[in-house]
């Protein structure tokens, strides 16, 4: 009996510390980490990761053009080695909206992870075709604004409606274990939105009453003033152009912007015109928008490119690609007569239906200028209200911190000086300066029930550069020679070597690129190439037997020698045939 009694004893505390671990373990403290892999301090390259316990959800996956140093980049994407080298599960991928600097490193993403795809059915859609284009099947999932999903175990997620200057924008309500987060996406508050969408104001009061512990919203436009205007004014400013003019009338816009195109159709309907379509992304976008129902335009209204000639100027309407003066656009192309379609004559009217994107500005001029040389008269924001911001200025901006009331914010899709512009907005709504963080790519802000600290440096966010089919094998180093070659130019310093009695048997001869004009130049080049023979002739001397430190010792001479002489350093490169 004591025996058995003992044993009971002895069991009991052992069951009360398994309990106690088990509560133990419950009550452990969870946190959150958002960590933006792109998007800060930069526009464009818009991709976030949400990182809870062993899961991490992705939010967008965008690109950026590159800028003018780098040389033959045709696009810059996300770093994707923290996702691959971090050992946390990625259980999904939500996507706020359709442009490029959100969806445009998709594809190079699910060529790493096998992972689903959640958005409304025009970004997927979009994305499909992306997918298609690198050969890539995609685990694509469409969800509804206000109906709430989950992403693996940690994370219940609601979209809802926002209003943007893209169709099926959505803003996310994600709900975690260590707290709320609350992504505004990109957005502007239109009232009168061409596609009769309104944000529901009253479910975002409710989110910013149940609690947001962080709110990370766009802050492209926090630097401009008021408000937004609504696209019920760039219809009403092209409608007034449509009907007063009697030429043919070609306007660009962004491909994307399918209410703008709408908006388009339905006044070209209203004044009797035909229209017709150009450019590759605009003819690829229109007729996915219109299998989905988000175009709508009669078939007797439709006419093929090529069969424009026979309608008249004062029926027509060519919708074209090229806003931003991209120099393979349709509308580059048009202005350069290096269209195969479509010449420029002096009764066309050209409108340009948006503003240049920030080191656009030039490339649009020159495009404008081309036009107007052919004597096209041309219309822009500049002279009219033809385009809109889809971004939030300040007063759209206090409305939504007002509805939301975060205890934490991050601003977030901007550069640094917008970011801070955003950050002291927020102090001025009356959150204390504590609460407010302003992040790098690859920076971490880590939330927990103690709080949200910042974290650096946690991840590797610096671009990766697509050159081609190549992908991040063009770094720093190419970059710099690539600039150095358009700089200064190349000479490559030839000459054939008796490598076993150490002799020079023919040259040096120097093969100049970029440099100098050869034929204009020859006592330069002639006293180049004596130059590099003396220094071959020295090294001989000297018993130097590495080869690699006798090219060394040419290209840092000959290097000194024509910067003395010319003031340019190109780059050189000696070769040596050994014989």
């Amino acid at each position: 009996m004591s025996k058995t009694s003992t044993n009971r004893k002895q069991q009991t505390p052992a069951k009360k510390q398994g309990k106690k671990n088990k509560s133990q373990a419950k009550k452990q403290p969870v946190s959150v980490r958002v960590i933006p892999l792109g998007g800060l301090g930069e526009i464009g390259k818009n991709m976030t990761a949400i990182e809870c316990n062993d899961e991490i959800l992705l939010v967008d996956c965008g690109l950026s053009f590159p800028d003018d140093d780098m040389f033959g980049i045709d696009k810059v994407i996300p770093d994707f080695d923290y996702l691959t080298t971090s050992g946390k599960k990625i259980k999904g991928l939500i996507i706020t909206h359709g442009h490029e600097d959100h969806i445009g490193a998709v594809p190079y993403l699910l060529q790493e992870f096998n992972i689903p795809v959640y958005g409304l059915m025009f970004p997927l859609g979009l994305i499909t075709n992306k997918l298609k284009e690198h050969g890539i099947k995609g685990d694509m999932r469409v969800i509804q604004p206000g109906k709430s999903f989950r992403v693996g175990r940690h994370f219940n997620i609601e979209p809802l409606r926002i209003t943007h200057s893209i169709a099926d924008s959505v803003c996310y309500n994600i709900k975690t274990p260590a707290g709320r987060i609350f992504h505004t996406g990109d957005f502007k508050i239109d009232y009168t939105p061409v596609d009769g969408n309104p944000i529901d104001f009253a479910r975002l009061a409710q989110i910013g009453s149940e609690g947001v512990d962080l709110m990370l919203a766009d802050s492209t436009n926090v630097i401009r003033e008021g408000y937004t205007q609504s696209e019920k004014v760039v219809g009403e400013t092209l409608e007034s152009i449509f009907r007063r003019s009697n030429k043919r009338i070609i306007i660009a816009t962004f491909s994307s912007n399918v209410h703008r195109i709408q908006k388009i159709i339905d006044i070209a309907l209203l004044c009797k015109r035909k229209v017709a379509f150009s450019g590759r992304s605009m003819i690829n976008v229109v007729e996915l928008a219109r299998d989905l129902g988000y175009i709508k335009i009669p078939d007797k209204m439709l006419v093929d490119l090529n069969k424009t000639k026979n309608i008249p100027d004062k029926e027509l309407v060519i919708i074209t690609t090229g806003s931003q003066g991209e120099p393979m656009s349709a509308l580059a192309r048009m202005a350069s007569a290096d269209h195969k379609s479509i010449n420029i004559r002096k009764n066309d009217m050209v409108i340009l239906s948006s503003t240049p994107v920030p080191g656009n500005e030039l490339t649009v001029a020159n495009v404008v200028n081309q036009l107007v040389e052919k004597g096209a008269e041309v219309i822009y924001s500049d002279i009219a209200e033809t385009h809109v911001s889809g971004h939030a200025c300040k007063e759209e901006l206090k409305l939504m911190h007002s509805l939301i009331r975060p205890k934490y914010f991050m601003p977030a899709h901007g550069e640094f000086r917008h970011l801070q512009t955003h950050a002291d907005l927020a102090a001025e709504l009356g959150m204390p300066r504590e609460n407010i963080f302003i992040l790098n790519n690859g920076d971490a802000l880590e939330l927990s029930s103690k709080g949200a600290k910042k974290i650096e440096e946690a991840a590797e966010a610096d671009g990766i550069f697509v050159d081609g089919l190549g992908v991040g094998d063009v770094g720093n180093i190419v970059l710099r020679d690539r600039r150095l070659l358009s700089e200064s130019g190349l000479i490559i310093v030839v000459t054939a070597i008796d490598t076993e009695n150490r002799q020079i048997l023919s040259g040096p001869d120097i093969i100049s690129r970029g440099f100098v004009y050869v034929r204009e130049n020859e006592d330069l080049i002639d006293a180049a190439c004596q130059k590099a023979e003396e220094i071959i002739e020295q090294c001989f001397n000297k018993n130097m037997k590495d080869w690699n430190g006798i090219k060394t010792a040419v290209r840092e001479g000959l290097k000194k020698y024509i910067y003395s002489k010319t003031g340019r350093s190109p780059i050189i490169l000696p070769v040596f045939m050994e014989v």
